[in-house]
């Protein structure tokens, strides 16, 4: 198995929670791990990226090179559009269509989308309004989850386990809600890939 993801998104996000969880599940299968964590700015909206690289094999680098991405995982629409120089052919994106407009030139969401609309393999969603409709606005980065979690060939439980395991500290009502959003994130993910 090899899997190279890039996870992009603004700062406050969630991306690198996504990257944790995603971590945690591979090491649970048994694989090898590398990840490389960009910050653009350090409080809520600067760009934040992570190269998640996974592999049954050994990994020599933690950067994704162009054109190498098997997913791009982004909570952002304007963020996916940035990295699609290193998606592969065959790669994904699976992405937010709630922009987060953190500059005063932020380009129209229509022109944006329909570009992303336009590779074979997607997944666009409007995690945001599902992450209220199961329960909490602030769980999008889980619901997000669940939608790539359909495309990443790892087992869902696993993802499960890890979240329970990241956000176990914080109380069992809080591990529920980011288990519920990352159920309703696999459930659109997988309607959308019947489409």
């Amino acid at each position: 198995m090899k899997l190279d993801i890039i996870l992009s998104g603004v700062g406050g996000q969630g991306i690198l929670s996504i990257a944790a969880i995603i971590g945690e599940a591979a090491l649970k299968e048994g694989l090898h791990i590398k990840q490389a964590e960009v910050h653009g700015m350090s409080q809520r909206g600067g760009d934040v990226q992570s190269n998640l690289r996974i592999s049954s094999e050994q990994i020599y680098s933690d950067l994704i090179p162009k054109g190498g991405a098997d997913a791009i995982i982004s909570l952002e629409p304007m963020e996916a559009l940035r990295y699609l120089p290193y998606l592969s052919q065959e790669g994904w994106i699976v992405t937010n269509t709630t922009p987060y407009v953190n500059i005063p030139n932020y380009p129209e969401l229509d022109t944006i989308l329909k570009e992303l609309s336009s590779f074979p393999n997607v997944i666009l969603l409007d995690v945001d309004a599902l992450a209220k409709e199961a329960g909490s606005g602030r769980a999008s980065n889980m619901v997000l989850l669940g939608a790539a979690s359909v495309i990443l060939g790892m087992e869902h439980t696993k993802l499960e386990e890890a979240i329970e395991k990241l956000f176990s500290r914080k109380g069992e009502k809080i591990v529920e809600m980011n288990i519920n959003a990352f159920r309703a994130g696999r459930a659109a993910g997988e309607d959308q890939i019947k489409k």
